[in-house]
C-alpha cells in the first residue's frame, strides 16, 4: 500500500478550501427525508421544510451525537430521534423535551451550513467561522444564465483524491490520446506547446495556434466558488449550439473519494433548436460522454495516492502547477489567519 507524505499545506487542503462555496449533491439526492452525506471532512444532514428549501446541518445533535438525520423533520427545525432535542436550520437547539428550559436551549450549538440550489445541485458554504450571510454564489454564465444556455448536469463519486480530478481536467492534453475516439478529441496535432494566460478571476491553459480543433483549453475561476471550463468541438452531427461546453467542480468526500459535477452544456435559447439539442443528448451523445467519463474514472482510481512524489512534470503540465500552486497559496493563507491573534 502506497503512502501519501503529507506536510501541514497539504493536510488542510485535503478536505477543501474554507470560505468558498461548494457543490455537495444533486438537488434529486433529497427529497421527503432528511439524508445525510459526508462532504469536506464532515458528516453533514440535509432536508426540506415544508416549502421545499433546503437547509444543512453538521449530522450531530449536540446533546449526546446522536445523529439527528435519523430524526424527525419539524419545518426549519430537526428533532433528534434519540431524546426529542429540536435544532433549528442555523444551528439554535429551541427545544428540549426531558428538560425544558436547561441551559442547552438558545445555544447555537450545532454547525450550520448556508445553501443555495441551482444548475440542479445544493451548494453549501464551507465558513471557517460562523457567518449571519455568506458570499454571494457566483456561478458561471452557463450555469446562471438559463435563457441563454441549456445543460444537463452528470455526477459520480470517483476513488480518488479530488485534486488528481481537478488536474485531470487541467490537462488539455489527455484528451488527444485517452479520449482519442471521442468526437473531435484526435483531430489537430498529437504534440503542442502551451501557454498560461491570467483572467480577472483565474487563468485560462491553451495550447498556442491551436483553438477550436479539439480539446484545446481548461479555464480555471475562484468568483468565491472554484469551477474549470473547457469546450470541444462538435460536428454538425451533434445538433445546434456551437461547441459543447463543460463546466466542471469537484468537492472532497473523503482523501480517496471526490464528489464530480460536470455540466453538459449548448449555448441555446428556448426554443427548437435546444429541444433538437437535448433530444439528441439523451438518445444519442450521453452515453459516449458518459463512456469518456469512465475513462477519466479508470485512470485516476488506478493512480497511486502517493504518484505526486513520483512525478516528472514537463512543458504540458504549467497549467497543473499553476493550479496547485494557487491552492497552496490560499490554503496557507488561511493556516497564516487561523493562527493569528484575535
Amino acid at each position: 500500500m502506497t503512502t501519501l507524505k503529507q506536510d501541514a499545506v497539504d493536510q488542510w487542503l485535503e478536505t477543501g478550501l474554507r470560505d468558498l462555496w461548494y457543490p455537495a449533491c444533486p438537488s434529486s439526492f433529497v427529497k421527503e427525508k432528511p439524508i445525510a452525506i459526508d462532504r469536506l471532512g464532515t458528516r453533514i444532514v440535509l432536508w426540506r421544510d415544508h416549502d421545499g428549501t433546503v437547509h444543512a446541518l453538521e449530522d450531530r445533535c449536540p446533546h449526546r451525537g446522536a445523529p439527528l438525520s435519523q430524526g424527525v423533520i419539524l419545518g426549519d427545525r430537526l428533532s433528534c430521534p434519540y431524546h426529542g432535542v429540536e435544532v433549528r436550520c442555523d444551528g439554535t437547539v429551541t427545544r428540549v423535551p426531558g428538560s425544558p428550559g436547561c441551559k442547552l436551549e438558545g445555544q447555537r450549538a450545532t454547525r450550520a451550513f448556508h445553501v443555495r440550489e441551482q444548475a440542479g445541485v445544493i451548494f453549501l458554504y464551507n465558513a471557517s467561522a460562523p457567518v449571519d450571510e455568506p458570499p454571494p454564489l457566483r456561478l458561471p454564465a452557463e450555469l446562471s444564465d438559463d435563457a441563454a444556455y441549456s445543460s444537463f448536469l452528470c455526477y459520480i463519486e470517483w476513488k480518488c483524491d479530488y485534486r488528481y480530478a481537478l488536474d485531470n481536467v487541467m490537462d488539455p492534453m489527455h484528451g488527444t490520446f485517452l479520449h482519442k475516439q471521442s468526437h473531435s478529441m484526435a483531430e489537430g496535432d498529437s504534440t503542442a506547446k502551451f501557454a498560461v494566460r491570467p483572467t480577472d478571476d483565474g487563468f485560462v491553459f491553451e495550447k498556442e495556434g491551436q483553438r477550436n480543433v479539439n480539446f484545446d483549453w481548461t479555464e480555471f475561476a475562484d468568483t468565491g466558488i472554484q469551477w474549470m471550463r473547457l469546450e470541444i468541438p462538435y460536428p454538425k452531427t451533434g445538433g445546434p449550439g456551437g461547441n459543447f461546453i463543460i463546466v466542471g467542480m469537484c468537492t472532497p468526500i473523503s482523501p480517496r473519494l471526490t464528489a464530480v459535477f460536470f455540466w453538459r452544456v449548448r449555448r441555446l435559447a428556448p426554443g427548437w433548436q435546444r429541444d433538437t439539442w437535448r433530444f439528441l443528448y439523451r438518445n444519442r451523445l450521453e452515453a459516449r460522454h458518459w463512456h469518456v467519463l469512465e475513462q477519466d474514472r479508470v485512470m485516476l482510481e488506478q493512480m497511486p495516492a502517493d504518484a505526486i512524489q513520483h512525478e516528472n512534470l514537463y512543458q504540458h503540465d504549467l497549467g497543473i502547477v499553476r493550479l496547485r500552486r494557487h491552492l497552496r497559496g490560499l490554503a496557507q493563507a488561511q493556516m497564516d489567519a487561523a493562527k493569528a491573534p484575535a
